[in-house]
């Protein structure tokens, strides 16, 4: 995203400032190939402002990895947004119910469904649900989007809803959010 987004000369280690400074939310989908030490977790907590939130990825795919995860993500303190859960299989509620108990309080789940069997199940935060409660997540995977096509989905957007933008080669992520702020 340089130029574009990042300034030319903006050193990487400067990225995710500079990006803090204009919106107030990233997902970190990097959490759901390799879980960072609680270490990194923490420096990415230090580098950003108060009110910063950060979105980690958990790819669900072995049950025993949830507590560590968990653990370290909490090292984000209050600048941990909502955990994005990423599940494949089909509908077990056995997993569901380990998942949620499993959770410090106060952690915000989101969970991305990928198998059809779990269609209609209630009671969480499933991801690109706008009427979810207490909060929604929402993932805008098909830009570019149009002036209308932002009007329309800031029009349905209420709060708080984290709205994440698909990353591209190009800086089109950011316009996408910037312009979409600008209607909210």
């Amino acid at each position: 995203w340089r130029p574009g987004f990042y300034p030319d000369g903006l050193q990487p280690t400067e990225f995710l400032g500079f990006y803090a400074a204009r919106f107030d939310t990233v997902e970190l989908n990097s959490t759901g190939y390799r879980l960072p030490s609680a270490d990194q977790f923490r420096r990415w907590a230090d580098a950003v402002p108060d009110g910063f939130e950060f979105s980690v990825k958990l790819a669900l795919t072995r049950l025993d990895r949830v507590t560590t995860f968990l653990e370290r993500a909490q090292a984000l303190g209050d600048r941990l947004g909502p955990v994005r859960i990423v599940y494949e299989g089909p509908r077990d509620d056995g997993v569901l119910s380990f998942v949620e108990g499993s959770v410090p309080d106060g952690t915000r789940l989101a969970w991305d469904f990928r198998h059809e069997t779990w269609d209609g199940v209630a009671g969480v935060v499933r991801v690109g649900d706008r009427d979810a409660e207490p909060f929604r997540y929402l993932r805008l995977r098909e830009p570019p989007y149009r002036d209308d096509e932002l009007e329309a989905i800031a029009a349905t957007l209420r709060s708080p809803t984290y709205v994440y933008v698909r990353h591209e080669d190009e800086p089109t992520a950011p316009a996408i959010a910037e312009r979409l702020l600008a209607l909210l």
